[in-house]
């Protein structure tokens, strides 16, 4: 019989999962904390706290990560400059998204969009999500570090 203390646990677990799959859906949607946390009916600390436990990041940088994923994918297209791909992904500051992409991927997005135009032309999307996904927690080397 499982102990009354794990009973919580298993709740919050699946409620962070929810929490996730919603940003992972909405991340172009105007997403807070606060509405996530009211989401699944907690408190926006303790939904803070549980998130970075069971994930290693805060839900406002997991929204981040997502927002320049596909980012990344609209400027490899080449069709969009990028002012209208930050828009697209929800962001509502150019120099917030300038900043966080060039955090995650290294460089800054007109430099990516430069020099990763039509890489991945010709590659299976899942392949491509794969070899182009972004490093999060700041871990990007500087450009011209490898």
């Amino acid at each position: 019989m499982p102990t009354p203390g794990k009973a919580p646990q298993l709740r919050d677990l699946a409620l962070l999962r929810r929490v996730r799959d919603r940003i992972d859906r909405d991340y172009a949607q105007p997403l807070d904390v606060e509405a996530l946390a009211r989401g699944v009916h907690m408190s926006a600390g303790h939904l803070s706290r549980q998130f970075r436990l069971a994930y290693g990041e805060s839900p406002y940088s997991y929204l981040m990560t997502r927002r320049i994923e596909r980012a990344m994918a609209l400027l490899r297209r080449g069709d969009l400059s990028v002012t209208e791909v930050c828009f697209a992904v929800g962001s509502s500051s150019l120099g917030t998204f300038s900043t966080r992409f060039t955090e995650l991927v290294g460089v800054a997005p007109s430099v990516y969009k430069q020099q990763q135009g039509g890489a991945t032309d010709g590659m299976p999307a899942c392949v491509a999500k794969k070899v182009t996904r972004p490093i999060r927690n700041r871990e990007a080397p500087a450009a011209g570090q490898n």
